[in-house]
């Protein structure tokens, strides 16, 4: 059975792959160089939710004017019970990047996103655009899932989405692919369960289309 580690050489090769089929979908994706490192970029315009969650006694139970309005209550087992209320959907301009980690031996994605008028989203801004099923459960982590840090390559600041529990939740993935001999692109099931999160979502035609003949399984030779 293939490994299920991720080296920086295996990691371009499935980098490599999906550009291959980026370049087919035309959806945008490309290399980009900073002096001997490189990095896979694209910029796309979303048009996303923005929710609000609000704190509740646990005696508050919603109403029907409650959902008609939008306007559920969660029950969180350590926090109680939160109302979550959907607000206007906003267009927003998001640049991604996906950089390889040393340190956890995994791809990372770090983006930014703007209003269409060029401003920044402030770290709020982008929590309020992940849904709430989400958003309480990656609070609460002991390292908060999204963070704000300085670009490792450009110097900037980007948020990135923290690669510390990368491995734990690819590990079934590449097993199950492993143990039905189906192919599989790390980078691209990676991306397919943390892009969402961040406004990304992978079109199922790069599913469709990996094919034995071009893919290999969790670690190639």
């Amino acid at each position: 059975m293939g490994s299920t580690t991720l080296d920086e050489q295996n990691f371009r090769h499935w980098c490599q792959l999906l550009l291959q089929q980026s370049e087919q979908l035309k959806d945008g994706w490309s290399w980009e160089a900073v002096q001997v490192m490189t990095f896979i970029t694209v910029t796309c315009v979303t048009s996303l939710i923005l929710y609000s969650l609000l704190p509740q006694s646990l005696s508050v139970v919603s109403s029907e004017a409650d959902l008609v309005n939008g306007e559920i209550d969660i029950d969180d087992e350590d926090d109680g019970v939160w109302t979550i209320s959907e607000g206007s959907s906003q267009v927003l301009q998001y640049e991604y990047h996906i950089l390889y980690s040393c340190s956890y031996s995994t791809p990372v994605l770090y983006f930014r996103a703007f209003t269409l008028e060029g401003r920044s989203l402030s770290l709020e801004e982008v929590w309020s655009c992940v849904h709430p099923s989400f958003r309480l459960r990656l609070q609460k982590s002991p390292l908060s899932t999204i963070t704000l840090q300085e670009h490792p390559l450009l110097g900037q600041p980007f948020f990135m989405l923290h690669p510390c529990r990368t491995e734990e939740f690819m590990k079934p993935v590449l097993q199950a692919a492993q143990h039905k001999h189906r192919p599989v692109n790390y980078v691209l099931s990676w991306l397919s369960i943390v892009g969402p999160l961040v406004g990304l979502d992978v079109p199922l035609k790069y599913s469709i289309q990996l094919r034995p003949a071009a893919s290999f399984m969790a670690s190639p030779d």
